[in-house]
Protein backbone atom coordinates (compact mmCIF):
# COMPACT_ATOMS: atom_id res chain seq x y z
CA UNK A 1 0.00 0.00 0.00
CA UNK A 2 3.06 2.26 -0.37
CA UNK A 3 1.33 4.04 -3.43
CA UNK A 4 -0.91 4.75 -1.22
CA UNK A 5 0.55 6.40 1.78
CA UNK A 6 2.12 9.50 -0.52
CA UNK A 7 -1.59 10.48 -1.21
CA UNK A 8 -2.39 10.87 2.48
CA UNK A 9 -2.30 13.95 4.27
CA UNK A 10 -3.04 11.38 7.99
CA UNK A 11 -4.82 8.67 9.31
CA UNK A 12 -8.09 10.20 11.04
CA UNK A 13 -9.15 6.86 12.41
CA UNK A 14 -7.28 4.21 13.09
CA UNK A 15 -8.18 0.52 12.20
CA UNK A 16 -8.56 -0.24 16.61
CA UNK A 17 -10.71 2.72 17.22
CA UNK A 18 -13.33 1.67 14.35
CA UNK A 19 -13.06 -2.31 15.29
CA UNK A 20 -14.08 -0.89 19.10
CA UNK A 21 -16.45 1.70 17.56
CA UNK A 22 -18.01 -1.01 15.03
CA UNK A 23 -18.40 -3.22 18.24
CA UNK A 24 -20.46 -0.59 20.60
CA UNK A 25 -22.39 0.15 17.87
CA UNK A 26 -23.16 -3.63 17.65
CA UNK A 27 -24.40 -4.15 21.34
CA UNK A 28 -26.61 -0.92 21.22
CA UNK A 29 -28.34 -1.86 18.37
CA UNK A 30 -28.49 -5.47 19.41
CA UNK A 31 -30.03 -4.02 22.53
CA UNK A 32 -32.08 -1.54 21.02
CA UNK A 33 -33.73 -4.58 18.68
CA UNK A 34 -33.62 -7.26 21.00
CA UNK A 35 -36.52 -10.07 20.62
CA UNK A 36 -37.44 -8.71 16.98
CA UNK A 37 -35.88 -9.54 13.53
CA UNK A 38 -34.09 -6.90 11.53
CA UNK A 39 -34.22 -6.10 8.17
CA UNK A 40 -30.61 -4.65 7.39
CA UNK A 41 -30.10 -2.09 4.47
CA UNK A 42 -26.50 -1.67 3.28
CA UNK A 43 -26.02 1.28 0.83
CA UNK A 44 -23.59 -0.18 -1.97
CA UNK A 45 -20.67 0.84 -2.66
CA UNK A 46 -18.86 2.49 -0.08
CA UNK A 47 -21.10 1.14 2.99
CA UNK A 48 -20.17 -3.07 2.23
CA UNK A 49 -17.16 -2.98 4.84
CA UNK A 50 -18.94 -1.53 7.90
CA UNK A 51 -21.93 -3.16 7.30
CA UNK A 52 -19.83 -6.42 6.91
CA UNK A 53 -18.03 -5.93 10.55
CA UNK A 54 -21.34 -4.53 11.94
CA UNK A 55 -23.66 -7.68 11.05
CA UNK A 56 -20.69 -10.66 11.95
CA UNK A 57 -21.31 -8.68 15.68
CA UNK A 58 -25.09 -8.29 15.86
CA UNK A 59 -26.36 -11.00 18.21
CA UNK A 60 -30.27 -10.95 16.56
CA UNK A 61 -31.83 -12.18 13.53
CA UNK A 62 -31.60 -10.49 10.64
CA UNK A 63 -31.53 -10.39 6.96
CA UNK A 64 -29.38 -8.12 4.88
CA UNK A 65 -30.33 -6.99 1.79
CA UNK A 66 -28.60 -3.85 -0.41
CA UNK A 67 -29.59 -1.20 -2.29
CA UNK A 68 -27.36 1.59 -4.18
CA UNK A 69 -27.94 5.16 -4.82
CA UNK A 70 -25.87 7.88 -5.22
CA UNK A 71 -25.48 12.01 -5.77
CA UNK A 72 -21.57 11.99 -6.49
CA UNK A 73 -20.68 9.17 -9.18
CA UNK A 74 -16.73 9.90 -9.46
CA UNK A 75 -16.60 13.57 -8.68
CA UNK A 76 -15.97 14.78 -4.51
CA UNK A 77 -19.19 16.72 -4.41
CA UNK A 78 -22.57 15.87 -4.64
CA UNK A 79 -24.53 16.75 -8.24
CA UNK A 80 -27.31 17.29 -6.00
CA UNK A 81 -29.68 15.01 -7.34
CA UNK A 82 -29.78 11.01 -6.03
CA UNK A 83 -29.67 7.94 -8.71
CA UNK A 84 -31.16 5.09 -7.66
CA UNK A 85 -28.52 1.90 -9.22
CA UNK A 86 -29.92 -0.93 -7.68
CA UNK A 87 -33.63 -1.18 -5.43
CA UNK A 88 -34.21 -3.85 -2.65
CA UNK A 89 -35.35 -7.20 -3.76
CA UNK A 90 -37.26 -7.95 -0.46
CA UNK A 91 -40.77 -6.77 1.26
CA UNK A 92 -40.00 -4.05 3.90
CA UNK A 93 -43.78 -3.41 4.98
CA UNK A 94 -43.98 -3.59 8.46
CA UNK A 95 -40.74 -4.75 8.85
CA UNK A 96 -38.48 -3.21 11.25
CA UNK A 97 -35.26 -1.78 9.31
CA UNK A 98 -31.84 -0.70 10.10
CA UNK A 99 -29.55 1.15 7.32
CA UNK A 100 -26.18 1.09 7.17
CA UNK A 101 -24.39 3.99 5.59
CA UNK A 102 -20.76 4.47 5.51
CA UNK A 103 -21.16 8.34 5.44
CA UNK A 104 -23.67 10.88 5.85
CA UNK A 105 -22.60 14.92 4.73
CA UNK A 106 -25.42 15.88 2.54
CA UNK A 107 -27.97 13.85 3.68
CA UNK A 108 -30.07 14.12 0.22
CA UNK A 109 -28.82 10.00 -0.52
CA UNK A 110 -30.10 9.06 2.79
CA UNK A 111 -33.05 10.78 3.05
CA UNK A 112 -34.00 9.75 -0.28
CA UNK A 113 -33.88 6.23 0.94
CA UNK A 114 -35.25 6.79 3.91
CA UNK A 115 -38.33 7.96 2.51
CA UNK A 116 -38.35 5.04 -0.13
CA UNK A 117 -38.37 2.99 2.75
CA UNK A 118 -41.09 4.77 4.50
CA UNK A 119 -43.33 4.83 1.52
CA UNK A 120 -43.15 0.88 1.29
CA UNK A 121 -44.52 0.85 4.58
CA UNK A 122 -41.89 -0.47 6.93
CA UNK A 123 -42.50 -0.76 10.41
CA UNK A 124 -39.93 1.67 11.84
CA UNK A 125 -36.67 2.97 9.82
CA UNK A 126 -33.47 3.47 11.83
CA UNK A 127 -29.82 4.53 10.46
CA UNK A 128 -26.35 3.57 11.18
CA UNK A 129 -23.87 5.58 9.98
CA UNK A 130 -20.13 4.78 10.34
CA UNK A 131 -19.35 9.13 9.65
CA UNK A 132 -21.18 12.04 9.90
CA UNK A 133 -20.14 14.96 8.06
CA UNK A 134 -22.53 17.44 9.52
CA UNK A 135 -20.90 20.37 8.26
CA UNK A 136 -22.55 19.78 4.61
CA UNK A 137 -25.77 19.09 5.63
CA UNK A 138 -27.90 20.13 3.15
CA UNK A 139 -31.12 17.97 4.08
CA UNK A 140 -32.15 17.02 7.57
CA UNK A 141 -32.22 13.56 8.26
CA UNK A 142 -32.36 11.29 11.27
CA UNK A 143 -29.04 9.32 12.42
CA UNK A 144 -29.71 6.92 15.37
CA UNK A 145 -26.35 5.37 15.87
CA UNK A 146 -23.64 7.31 14.39
CA UNK A 147 -19.98 6.02 14.61
CA UNK A 148 -17.29 8.87 14.36
CA UNK A 149 -17.99 12.90 14.16
CA UNK A 150 -15.77 13.91 11.47
CA UNK A 151 -14.60 17.45 10.05
CA UNK A 152 -15.22 18.68 6.53
CA UNK A 153 -12.26 16.66 4.67
CA UNK A 154 -12.23 14.46 2.07
CA UNK A 155 -11.69 11.02 4.03
CA UNK A 156 -10.91 7.27 2.16
CA UNK A 157 -10.45 3.93 3.25
CA UNK A 158 -12.34 1.30 5.11
CA UNK A 159 -15.10 1.47 2.05
CA UNK A 160 -15.01 5.10 1.24
CA UNK A 161 -13.31 5.47 -2.01
CA UNK A 162 -12.30 8.48 -5.12
CA UNK A 163 -13.30 7.52 -8.03
CA UNK A 164 -13.45 3.24 -6.92
CA UNK A 165 -10.04 3.86 -5.56
CA UNK A 166 -8.60 3.74 -1.15
CA UNK A 167 -11.82 0.99 -0.62
CA UNK A 168 -9.16 -1.18 0.85
CA UNK A 169 -7.53 0.88 3.29
CA UNK A 170 -8.24 -0.15 7.00
CA UNK A 171 -8.51 2.81 8.20
CA UNK A 172 -10.19 6.72 7.52
CA UNK A 173 -7.72 8.51 6.15
CA UNK A 174 -8.04 12.29 5.11
CA UNK A 175 -6.46 12.95 1.17
CA UNK A 176 -4.16 15.27 0.20
CA UNK A 177 -6.20 17.97 -1.59
CA UNK A 178 -4.01 17.52 -5.01
CA UNK A 179 -5.42 14.12 -5.27
CA UNK A 180 -8.87 15.41 -5.97
CA UNK A 181 -8.49 18.73 -7.48
CA UNK A 182 -7.45 19.73 -10.48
Amino acid sequence: MEYCAQDLAEILISPERISERVGQLAEQITADYQGKELVVVGVLTGGFVFLADLLRQLDLPCVVDFCKAASYGTDTVSAGEVSVEKDLTIEVGGKDVLVVEDIVDTGRTLAEIVQTLQERGAGSVKVCCLLDKAARREVPVQLDYVGFQIPDRFVVGYGLDLAQHYRNLPYIAVLKPDKYTS
